[in-house]
């Protein structure tokens, strides 16, 4: 156990008489088991941890709405307190929420407890830093590991104390600041909060509306937050969780269908014909937004796809820039280039003005705003994107050997002399179709993804599938 020992845990002068391994510690959070993996105990290590290596005056903590979620919130904020550090208890909140609060209100840091969409049986946190940095493997989640395992703690002068603080409101003022509430053209949403953390933001946001006399009627579905999950756990990514939102776009004939996960920092739209759209068309459709108030501005995206995306900040008069996939990798790119807004294919879109973090809020505000703005349905804007650049979603291969694979697949297509890209993984551009494929981290999985553009008159998609599938699997 103790072979791997970290320097930064020799660092902390951590013995290895009483370690305790804590498997819930992953590349970008915390995420466990209940009981086995996470529990209150831990909890309360991890809150030490975090006070004692970072020492900030004071920290935001909220928790979403699992069962487990209000105990582990408490042992955190009383580990916290207990290294010294203030805490403002933001209630059942979003992660979305913590990140604001984190920013917004000057303090030096936050903690979110959610699992967002993992089983009922598991929770864990989202951890980040002054003005809302993330905290993650590479830059400091591994130092609160090594401290929690060996619980060297050090005792301090003065306790840290714990007050209730109401972000919400400040929280929807912010929000509001990215629609012109004279511009919004009269429409219908369905929103769907999955019984997840979403329902009291949505709530509140109507109310907001109602306020400014914004003519937009609000349907809500699954709006009650409920830790059971008696609609199952909210992910829409999910093929088998998008009937509910589908189905009441098309009972009510609503323009949009917004419907999000747990802890709502990733949102998922439908258009009025209650039809998915897939997160790529998205990115185009929020930098699109933000190209309309103000051009020239830069938009940073991932490499797997990206014909749409390019195409769309080109006809808006933007720049594009590419970053490899990973909220890490864009918040700091678009930090690097000031990036307006930052999107990626798999449901997570970053803002600036939101100290680069995601939100799942932001997206469908902006949503309402190209509709208002183009007066067009939002099936005639995709389906126009999807039209000039199909894409064959990302499909998943088990492969033995992820670069023997990558590279028969170099092979094959050398003599066509494709352009070649190594931002994330390995992009080949044949001019009427790429594809992108990349390792996964954890396993021996190889994620593909292609595209095809209409105008140099590629072959139907299924073809380029095919070719690659017989290739990969041969």
């Amino acid at each position: 156990m103790f072979k791997y020992l970290t320097s930064s845990a020799l660092f902390l002068g951590i013995s290895r008489d009483h370690m305790t391994k804590l498997t819930c510690f992953k590349a970008y959070d915390v995420r466990g088991k209940l009981g086995s993996e996470l529990n209150e105990d831990i909890a309360y290590k991890i809150g030490r941890a975090y006070g004692q290596i970072y020492q900030p005056k004071t920290i935001v903590v909220g928790c979403d709405i699992r069962l487990s979620s209000e105990g582990l919130k408490q042992a955190t904020i009383k580990g916290l307190n207990d290294a010294g550090v203030n805490v403002l208890d933001l209630g059942m909140t979003g992660t979305e929420e913590v990140y604001f609060g984190a920013f917004h209100l000057d303090v030096q840091g936050g903690i979110e407890i959610t699992a967002s969409h993992n089983p009922m049986d598991y929770n864990g946190m989202k951890l980040v830093r002054e003005n809302a940095r993330p905290i993650s493997a590479d830059t400091g989640l591994k130092e609160i590991q090594a401290l929690a395992e060996a619980e060297n703690f050090t005792e301090v002068a003065k306790k840290g104390i714990t007050q209730n603080y109401n972000i919400l409101p400040e929280f929807i003022e912010h929000l509001m600041s990215y629609i012109d509430p004279a511009q919004i053209s009269p429409m219908k949403l369905v929103m769907n909060a999955g019984n997840g953390a979403a329902g009291h933001v949505v709530d509140a946001i109507e109310e907001k509306f109602k306020q400014l006399h914004i003519p937009v009627e609000f349907i809500k579905i699954n709006n009650e937050a409920d830790g059971t999950f008696p609609n199952g756990i909210p992910n829409p990514i999910l093929i088998e969780n998008r009937d509910s939102t589908r189905d009441a776009v098309i009972q009510h004939q609503a323009d949009m269908g917004i419907a999000w996960d747990g802890d709502f920092d990733r949102c998922f739209l439908f258009d009025e014909k209650g039809q998915f759209i897939e997160g790529y068309y998205i990115v185009g459709l929020l930098a699109q937004a933000f190209l309309l108030k103000q051009s020239g501005e830069k938009v940073v995206h991932d490499p797997r796809l990206v014909w749409n995306t390019l195409d769309v900040v080109e006809q808006y008069q933007g720049i594009a820039v590419q970053s490899k996939s990973g909220h890490a990798f864009i918040k700091d790119v678009m930090r690097e280039h000031n990036a307006v807004y930052g999107g990626e294919m798999s449901a997570h879109h970053y803002f600036r003005d939101f100290a680069y973090c995601d939100s799942g809020m932001i997206p469908w505000l902006l949503a309402v705003v190209v509709l208002s703005e183009t007066k067009k349905s939002l099936s005639s804007l995709v389906e126009e994107m999807i039209a000039k650049f199909p894409c064959s979603g990302e499909i998943n291969f088990k492969v033995t050997d992820t670069q023997t694979t990558i590279q028969k697949l170099f092979d094959h297509y050398a003599d066509q002399k494709p352009a070649i890209d190594k931002t994330d993984g390995v992009s080949l551009d044949f001019g009427a179709w790429r594809f992108n494929v990349r390792a996964s981290n954890t396993e021996p999985l190889l994620r593909l993804n292609i595209e095809s553009r209409r105008d140099k008159n590629p072959k139907p998609m299924q073809d380029y599938v095919n070719e690659l599938t017989s290739l990969i699997q041969s």
